[in-house]
């Protein structure tokens, strides 16, 4: 079984409780330059922007990493990714975010070495110690094509979800059930690429959860919604113990006082979740 944890189109909400990228502008002193320029550009190259006027200003890479250590994060969704990784599941983010940005959460909590695979927009530092954030598809060159239309120009969460389940698939030789988390407008495309074995976590009050609502009928996937950390751990580990059961094995530790149904989501006309 794999286990892909998505975030938010702008930022890695599904893991911590705020949009990294707005907790920076805002604890660096940016925020009315940003959102001056929120309607002029592309968020990804916003987000450049603003990393090149606070060097400008002075800020370092040091304070970039050291605002990103606090932004808070629910220890209830520590608790669910350390049993998921502990039973075997394959966890990986797909985020809007930016490499140095997940790093810099990821080893604060030490949490990196739980994910198989962060798949993001790269990051790099210029010869200036300018951080630069660029696009995972290079829209300068092309649109990548997404029919969905959810999608930022920098990157489809679906088309990227296709190559993982391809290459779980040449890898393992088989089809793994995939339980996708997200939040924001770029995962709702992959979203709808799941397959009626799977299932989706989108957060209730986000994004994700509204184009979900508006047609529910369009997914394939059941749906499991949630509000908070508490409620993601909670359905989060019941859909694992679930899976375990459906194909036959016994719940390890982690997932034993878990009440577990083969019956259990949220069956809307189609079946659903985040």
């Amino acid at each position: 079984m794999a286990a892909a944890a998505a975030s938010s189109s702008a930022g890695i909400v599904t893991i911590i409780d705020v949009d990294c990228e707005k907790w920076v502008v805002e604890c660096l002193g940016a925020n009315e330059e940003f959102k001056r320029l929120v309607p002029t550009m592309p968020w990804n190259t916003l987000v450049d922007t603003i990393m090149g006027r606070l060097h400008a200003s002075g800020r370092t890479l040091r304070d970039v990493a050291d605002v990103l250590r606090t932004a808070p994060l629910d220890p209830h969704v520590v608790a669910a990714v350390k049993a998921c990784h502990a039973v075997g599941c394959d966890l990986r983010i797909l985020s809007d975010a930016n490499r140095f940005f997940i790093d810099a959460i990821l080893d604060h909590h030490g949490l990196r070495g739980y994910f198989s695979e962060v798949v993001t927009n790269p990051s790099r530092v210029d010869d200036g110690s300018r951080l630069r954030i660029e696009p995972y598809h290079d829209f300068r060159a092309g649109s990548h094509g997404c029919w969905v239309g959810t999608c930022p120009p920098n990157l489809c969460k679906g088309q990227v979800l296709d190559c993982i389940r391809a290459s779980v698939v040449a890898a393992a030789g088989k089809r793994h059930r995939l339980i996708y988390l997200g939040d924001g407008r770029g995962d709702y495309c992959p979203s709808l690429r799941l397959g009626p074995e799977d299932f989706v976590m989108p957060r209730k009050g986000f994004p994700v959860w509204d184009l979900i609502c508006e047609d529910r009928a369009r997914l394939q996937a059941e749906v499991h919604p949630w509000r908070d950390g508490a409620e993601m751990e909670k359905t989060l580990l019941r859909l694992v113990g679930r899976v375990l059961v459906e194909e036959g094995g016994k719940l390890p530790p982690p997932l034993e006082p878990l009440p577990v149904s083969v019956h259990d989501g949220v069956p809307m006309e189609l079946r659903i979740n985040n």
